[in-house]
């Protein structure tokens, strides 16, 4: 049965300041034997230590029309300011004193993709915040191997960045909490990189957390980030864990903390009942029209000795049943937690009940002052840089990341405007004279916004952490020669699925095909619609194209790119954004005409 809530004046006595209400008060002390147990588990924060602007939450539910039964008869959506560390750890420490027995775990991406506040300082700053938080234990995620394997150890174990040092002046220590790898081996060994797991015994109770990203992240993360390092199968590897931990150590309650999800899609008028308290019933707790084809084939091969997956990736929250299993996910940026019961058989030692509540983190909290003190730290390390003017737009120049960012092509504003600055640096001769440049949708993290963003600029100004945020991966421009009928086999490599898009690859001004989301896979590409300046590619020529490191070496499944030849390395892609922008201003945004879709 799920805890009632408490008042964050308890949280006052814990943190030493006063809140507004948080939670009601608790259930009384169980009287049973059976061990009672909270998760508390987020997911993706991405270095998301300040309370932007842009982090909101769309709700369902709260402003909803009831009829006289209680009947929910509209699906009134309501956006909400959520996510911030400082709101984030005060509702974690709130929750916290709810039940004697809480541990408090992430589902990977923790780090990396960062704005720049953490960023800047390789998410020194966000492992320091997830300390104050208390943090427990976390899966890795394809994020957290970003920088390397050698970095995600010294994310564990600290010490200096052996480039950058100690930036801020201070040792690094490390992480408090245990990062777990379960499928991530050193090549050719069976030696994982971190611990496979950790036991967390309580009463008499055993809880195995099993951490462990997707097997294809060698296929998300640029090669050079997974060199040397193996990356196992998901089943497999949990299955195999699990009967070791029960026959070896006795371990009946297992949680997977995994980095792969899906999303839901909830029906424009859904008829749910009126909730006694609306905050705690929105459309963030359903699994209305679950989409997640690889999350769901994985939890449907899990051992049923599994009770709990709590998954990531997709930045989208849920709860669901899947396999009689409860899976969860608390969206991204920290703008929501998974708050878990577990009742835990005093005889059996199995799970025996598990009721799962999304929360949204609402800026309605005082902030926890130590957050505030560590985000004050690193914003006025990072001001400098962050608020340098290097432009303006004319209008919001949206990514694919912003609802209705793309068109049904799968061509965005900004990623239009990414290609033609990484073009236009590498047009000239010397640079690699390049015709036409590829962008991944994948390394374009936010849209740049009309409106004021730091606080401090007019509206319509960019400054270098907006762009900053835009493009975190520091990736290097390469200007590689590839033939006409290397670029459509590329082009096939897309995914571009019937309903939307899920990975087209931006391009520069000049270059234009159309797609079939009728054809096949592999031919999907219509016929004699590539074109450069309005000239069909010749198959047997060769164009000199320009991509990021990433992309040069096979990032996302682009493996035509590989045998493309005589590459020619560039600049950092960001700092050819921000020229461009320099010469350019005000930017509009892309005109999202040269990809076209049929069907």
């Amino acid at each position: 049965m799920r805890r009632l809530t408490v008042l964050v004046a308890i949280v006052g006595l814990v943190l030493a300041f006063a809140a507004p209400q948080v939670l009601a008060a608790g259930p009384p002390p169980k009287k049973d034997n059976d061990t009672y147990v909270q998760l508390l588990a987020i997911n993706d924060f991405h270095g998301n230590l300040a309370a932007t602007a842009g982090n909101t939450i769309q709700t369902g539910c709260c402003n909803a029309v009831l009829n006289g039964s209680g009947t929910q008869t509209g699906w009134a959506q309501q956006t909400v300011l959520a996510g911030g560390v400082e709101y984030l750890s005060t509702y974690i420490k709130s929750l916290r004193v709810t039940s004697a027995n809480t541990i408090t775990v992430g589902a990977g991406d923790l780090i990396g993709a960062s704005p720049l506040v953490s960023g800047l300082f390789h998410d020194e700053p966000t492992i320091e915040a997830m300390n104050i938080i208390g943090l427990d234990v976390s899966g890795v995620g394809n994020h957290e191997f970003d920088e390397g394997a050698n970095e995600l150890l010294r994310m564990q174990y600290g010490g200096c960045h052996p480039v950058d040092g100690c930036q801020d002046g201070d040792p690094f220590g490390g992480s408090f909490f245990q990062y777990l790898a379960s499928n991530v081996f050193y090549a050719g060994t069976n030696h994982t990189i971190l611990p496979p797991y950790e036991i967390r015994k309580i009463g008499n109770a055993k809880i195995a957390f099993l951490g462990l990203t997707l097997e294809g992240t060698p296929s998300i993360v640029t090669p050079s980030g997974v060199a040397g390092l193996e990356f196992r199968p998901e089943v497999e590897t949990i299955n195999a864990l699990v009967q070791k931990l029960r026959n070896e150590q006795g371990v009946r309650a297992f949680v997977v903390l995994l980095h792969q999800g899906g999303s839901q899609a909830p029906p424009s008028q859904p008829a749910y009942p009126a909730p006694a308290n609306p905050d705690a019933y929105t459309d963030v707790n359903k699994c209305v029209n679950f989409n997640g084809p690889e999350l769901t084939a994985i939890v449907n091969g899990l051992d049923p000795q599994v009770d709990v997956v709590i998954s990531a990736h997709t930045h989208q929250p849920y709860i669901c049943n899947i396999a009689g299993k409860v899976v969860t996910s608390a969206s991204s940026f920290g703008r929501v937690i998974t708050d878990i019961d577990l009742v835990i058989d005093h005889q059996t030692k199995d799970v025996k009940s598990v009721d799962a509540l999304n929360r949204i983190v609402k800026r309605d909290v005082a902030p926890d002052p130590a957050e505030t003190a560590l985000l004050a730290k690193y914003t006025d390390l990072s001001n400098p840089l962050a608020r340098q003017v290097v432009g303006s737009i004319t209008a919001d120049i949206t990514s694919q990341r912003t609802s209705g960012g793309e068109n049904t092509a799968g061509e965005s504003a900004l990623g239009d405007v990414i290609a033609d600055a990484q073009l236009e640096a590498t047009a000239p001769t010397d640079f690699g004279g390049s015709k036409i440049a590829f962008m991944n949708p994948g390394g374009i993290r936010t849209s740049l916004l009309f409106a004021n963003t730091y606080g401090i600029e007019a509206a319509g100004v960019i400054v270098y952490g907006e762009l900053f945020e835009s493009q975190p991966f520091g990736n290097s421009l390469v200007v590689k020669t590839c033939t006409g009928g290397q670029i459509k086999a590329l082009l096939e490599q897309q995914q571009m699925p019937a309903t939307g898009s899920k990975r087209v690859l931006q391009v520069s001004n000049g270059f234009t095909y159309t797609w079939d989301a009728a054809g096949s896979a592999g031919s999907k590409i219509v016929a004699g619609s590539v074109k450069l300046n309005n000239v069909s590619l010749d198959p047997f020529a060769s164009y000199r194209v320009t991509m990021n490191s990433f992309l040069a070496t096979g990032g996302d499944g682009f493996t035509v790119f590989n045998a493309c030849t005589d590459a020619l390395g560039g600049e950092i892609d960001l700092d050819a954004l921000v020229r461009y922008f320099q010469n350019h201003s005000p930017v509009a945004p892309g005109p999202k005409n040269r990809i076209t879709r049929l069907n």
